[in-house]
């Protein structure tokens, strides 16, 4: 068993580890490479402009994260073309699957790129080209396992013309049209082959070797060789790549429904969740719907402490079914020494009066979390976009402390769970203050927490939010509130928005996680702004356009009657911003 997942930098200890193995499997698989190429990969991936590539890495990863393959992608984003340098498994990995879903991996990752198709070398078959019988045979088996993906040689070219006069097994160039049947044109062919011959071998190409090579593309369109491995009939109906990774990954809690307070005034209520999906069934092309997994307990335990870990799940599990107990007893005066009773201890751990314990509160609240831990993985999976579709919300849960109608600090779990492979922004675009977060995180400067919300003088939770919370210790100035009036429209709510983007930008995070708040919108019970369905479309393509890979976690919202069209708006302008853009 495996799991694929993307590297972005060799920055965190994790990744770094990562990288390393990778490394060491170049330099057994291929010990011809040059040194300097392998010890160049960490920069190759911290620093594309100097490379003039963007590089993009996947590892198939085992047990205890040891790499059992990987893929190394080169793209251009001027001439909208792929290169793959490198796929390969491990010594004790062949022949597991390793390298047929790293390739088919990579395929989603140049389509999610709007590339022409991947180019990449590979080594003849034809035994004019190479002389060993025994490398000619490996040759063969390369071509046809590239060929089963539609990937076939370029002919009628000199590409495979060899350096060096006499020179033996001059590499073929291979080209996949990643199945959309487009014709390769022989103006990009050139301006490709160019750019992979300067940039990529120019310490082996002299420049009269590249003008003789691209000068001998004269099909329009270029040819690719017919298949020799796959029956032609099987060869034709490989079907498109999917796509899936230009979608949002889509988490439902699908148990949440057991968490139903029927008391009166109670919005955070079950329709939420349905009114949602209604209206994204009419967007449904731009999600790809991915079951939640069951995640250990331990979790939890990285973000809240254990004894209020234990006391929710012991409080809930004593409770009768369809019984709802408030806190409203509030040991402050000895905090160390909490009430014996579990139903009257519930203010030792809870910041307000109406948010209920139940006896379904602590699963449903676990799978929330699940959902959102669920979410995060597709992240490192390479999905650029993630929803987490869930209730109870979480960012009033602080790290020993529920309210505001949370228990867990889904996002906080989630920004934990993240932290070892970077960097971790979280913006909070609810009506009320995420405090939950700012209190988790208000010593550390790993992670950047952002909040957009109504001003404590006036809007729950009251005691946190203010503008001169900035941090702590190593914490100090990576916490921002952006406390904001009674009564706003969606232009001077974009206003604080873009300033928290360029925050983030400096930032420079791996991940974005985004507290989706919905309580911002007109007519909302808990909020007085009067945000509308365009406006969240707005929000949502600024956020897109900042181009990094994004978890949504939802949040409030109460007003069942807009809820699911404002929610739709958001999420067509959050992929029209994170893809659109890219289109040619």
């Amino acid at each position: 068993m495996f799991r694929i997942r993307r590297i972005f930098d060799a920055i965190m200890p994790g990744n770094r580890e990562i990288v390393r193995q990778v490394q060491q499997i170049l330099r057994e698989q291929l010990p011809e490479l040059n040194p300097a190429d392998i010890d160049k990969i960490p920069e190759q991936l911290r620093n594309p402009l100097k490379h003039r590539f963007q590089s993009i890495l996947y590892t198939a990863e085992g047990f205890k994260r040891t790499v059992k393959g990987f893929a190394l992608l080169s793209y251009e984003p001027n001439l909208h073309f792929c290169f793959l340098d490198y796929i390969s498994a491990a010594r004790l990995a062949t022949g597991a699957g390793v390298g047929g879903a790293l390739y088919a991996r990579i395929r989603e990752e140049a389509n999610s790129l709007n590339a022409i198709g991947i180019f990449f070398e590979c080594l003849p078959d034809d035994p004019r080209l190479c002389r060993d019988p025994e490398v000619l045979n490996y040759n063969k088996a390369r071509l046809q396992f590239y060929e089963k993906f539609g990937a076939r040689p370029i002919i009628h070219t000199a590409y495979e013309t060899p350096v060096k006069p006499g020179g033996d097994n001059p590499p073929y160039l291979v080209f996949d049209g990643l199945g959309q049947n487009r014709p390769l044109r022989k103006e990009d062919a050139q301006a490709i082959v160019r750019a992979i011959l300067e940039r990529k071998y120019k310490h082996l190409c002299p420049k009269s070797y590249v003008d003789m090579v691209v000068d001998s593309f004269r099909d329009d369109p270029v040819l690719l060789r017919e298949p020799r491995y796959v029956r032609r009939e099987k060869s034709r109906a490989i079907p498109a790549v999917s796509g899936k990774l230009r979608k949002i990954a889509l988490v439902v809690h699908d148990k949440h429904t057991i968490h139903h307070v029927h008391e009166r005034g109670y919005v955070e209520s079950p329709v939420r969740i349905k009114s949602i999906l209604k209206e994204l069934e009419s967007i449904h092309h731009i999600f790809e719907k991915i079951l939640p997994r069951e995640f250990s307990e331990k979790y939890l335990k990285t973000v809240h402490m254990s004894s209020y870990i234990e006391y929710f799940k012991r409080v809930c599990k004593k409770l009768e079914v369809g019984r709802s107990v408030y806190p409203y007893v509030f040991p402050i005066r000895n905090a160390a020494r909490p009430p014996k009773e579990l139903v009257v201890r519930a203010g030792y751990y809870c910041i307000d009066t109406f948010t209920p314990l139940n006896a379904n509160a602590f699963q449903a609240a676990k799978r929330a979390v699940d959902c959102t831990l669920t979410a995060a993985e597709q992240l490192l999976e390479g999905y650029r976009l993630a929803y987490a579709l869930i209730r109870p919300p979480g960012h009033h849960a602080e790290n020993r402390a529920f309210g505001g109608f949370c228990y867990f600090n889904n996002a906080a779990i989630a920004a934990q769970f993240l932290c070892q492979y970077g960097k971790i922004a979280i913006l909070d675009i609810d009506y009320h203050h995420g405090n939950g977060q700012q209190q988790i995180f208000y010593e550390r400067n790993d992670v950047l927490t952002v909040s957009i919300h109504g001003h404590p003088h006036f809007a729950y939770p009251y005691f946190s939010g203010f503008e001169d919370e900035t941090g702590q210790g190593l914490g100090k100035g990576y916490n921002i509130n952006y406390p904001l009036a009674e009564t706003i429209d969606g232009e001077h709510h974009r206003r604080p928005l873009e300033k928290a983007v360029k925050k983030i930008a400096a930032f420079a995070p791996s991940y974005l996680i985004v507290c989706f708040g919905l309580d911002t919108a007109k007519g909302d019970p808990t909020g007085t702004w009067s945000l509308v369905a365009r406006d969240y479309d707005k929000l949502g393509t600024i956020i897109g356009q900042m181009q990094l890979p994004t978890l949504v976690v939802q949040e409030g919202g109460y007003n069942n009657r807009v809820i699911g069209v404002n929610a739709r708006h958001f999420f067509l302008g959050l992929w029209s911003g994170r893809f659109e853009q890219r289109k040619r």
